[in-house]
């Protein structure tokens, strides 16, 4: 099974994933794709020399990666850049994507988790997958979860899920949702663990 697993920023998303891996044994096998274009705006990675070409090399750090920061201000000054930087990442995260699918499935896994975060903005993912879980959390909750961990004030917070889809398109995309507010690690835990039982996990 291909299981799409998606969530707005602090939904809990990275963490139903893990669980997933830890209450399901071997079965399942999680494609981080966040991990993945981390990995390639990392120093020596594999999308710095388009990312230098298309910005310019004020876009790199002194540490040799990815200035998140220049590039984030960049992006919601000018809408434009988002579309740009997606253009060189998309397709670099996807051939690797398609690269760890191939290694999971031939290791035997029964399902394959898609840790996608954009995946309803991205269109092209629902047909490939088999079902789409939502990690659900109320808006003000993502704010608060997001500011405590990154130290982020809430504007910008707002203005990071401003230019996701909203609560409101991720759930009608859902085959799944897991509601991940107001609830202990145990509880969630519990979800997860149901729902892999409910795949034969």
């Amino acid at each position: 099974m291909r299981l799409g697993l998606t969530g707005g920023i602090g939904s809990g998303k990275s963490t139903v994933a893990q669980l997933l891996c830890e209450l399901t044994g071997m079965h399942v096998g999680v494609i981080d794709a966040d991990a993945i274009s981390r990995a390639s705006t990392a120093a020596h990675g594999v999308a710095l020399p388009l990312i230098a070409a298309q910005f310019g090399a004020d876009y790199i750090g002194e540490d040799g990666a990815l200035h998140r920061e220049r590039m984030r201000q960049h992006i919601f000054a000018e809408p434009q850049a988002k579309a740009r930087l997606e253009a060189i990442l998309h397709p670099l995260v996807g051939q690797e994507i398609a690269a760890q699918a191939q290694r999971l499935s031939d290791a035997g896994k029964a399902c394959i988790v898609f840790d996608i975060p954009l995946l309803v903005e991205s269109g092209h993912w629902r047909p490939r997958l088999d079902r789409v879980l939502v990690v659900d959390c109320t808006e003000a909750t993502q704010i608060e979860r997001v500011g405590a961990r990154s130290g982020l004030a809430a504007s910008e917070v707002v203005k990071i899920m401003a230019v996701q889809a909203s609560r409101q398109q991720r759930l009608a995309a859902a085959d799944l949702v897991l509601f991940n507010d107001g609830i202990s690690l145990a509880e969630l835990a519990s979800q997860v663990r149901e729902l892999g039982l409910r795949f034969g996990l």
